[in-house]
């Protein structure tokens, strides 16, 4: 596992509990050491290049190294993948074997690892070990892939891959970012090859009564922003 320095911290309370926003886009409940990620879409490039549209096919391995500094640095006993983990039914069989093994040791690396169904992955590839889920709960909070409509208190999910833009020193800064009303959170996509739709976007209307707040992820530490000050795009 790689080494890397410690970023500085930020928390979100979720319902009253509260979780760690990593840099890296994770969450972290240091309570029960379980590191939480969402989206990862991994072989997203190669499935693209089946459809003629050619992208470095590198994504599935950039978005590992970056789940394991992550894990190296939090340290967790349980890993849950918010679905999504896998961009295809078809993922695993065009995975590289160096990639194949790098996941392997990662899922080694923890005590458990849960792997929530996705709208993408109803399952993941029979070789990757680990428990399968269409949801988890976790002190009290629940988390899946898809947002639930309407309230649901605790609720942590993925799918929207959430992002927010802001203006600063004159210009337009649009990051990935947790989203929040302390209520529930969606966490933003970690895949290298997947992007982001706007908190102001109305598809989150389902889910906040508001714009939620944003926890920017920058280059080194994540920024909290209050969604009254959150633009469109």
């Amino acid at each position: 596992m790689l080494q890397t320095a410690l970023p500085p911290l930020h928390h979100i309370d979720v319902n009253g509990v509260p979780l760690l926003a990593d840099v890296s886009g994770v969450a972290f409940e240091e309570r029960s050491a379980t590191l939480i990620v969402a989206d990862l879409h991994l072989e997203k490039g190669s499935a693209f290049a089946a459809k003629g549209v050619m992208l470095p096919p590198y994504d599935t391995r950039a978005t590992l190294t970056r789940l394991a500094e992550a894990m190296a640095r939090l340290r967790p006993r349980t890993v849950i993948a918010l679905g999504d983990s896998f961009h295809d039914m078809g993922a695993g069989s065009r995975m590289h074997g160096r990639d194949a093994a790098f996941l392997t040791d990662l899922i080694g690396f923890v005590q458990r690892w849960v792997w929530i169904a996705g709208n993408h992955d109803p399952e993941p590839p029979s070789a990757c070990s680990g428990t399968r889920a269409p949801e988890w709960e976790l002190d009290g909070l629940i988390l899946r892939h898809e947002p639930a409509a309407g309230a649901a208190p605790g609720e942590i999910a993925g799918h929207l891959h959430p992002c927010a833009r802001v203006r600063s020193k004159g210009r337009s800064v649009r990051r990935r970012a947790f989203a929040s009303d302390g209520n529930r959170l969606i966490l933003p996509a970690f895949g290298a090859y997947t992007g982001g739709l706007n908190v102001r976007d109305m598809a989150y209307a389902a889910c906040f009564a508001r714009t939620p707040d944003a926890w920017m992820l920058g280059r080194d530490r994540v920024y909290r922003v209050p969604g009254r000050s959150l633009l469109a795009d």
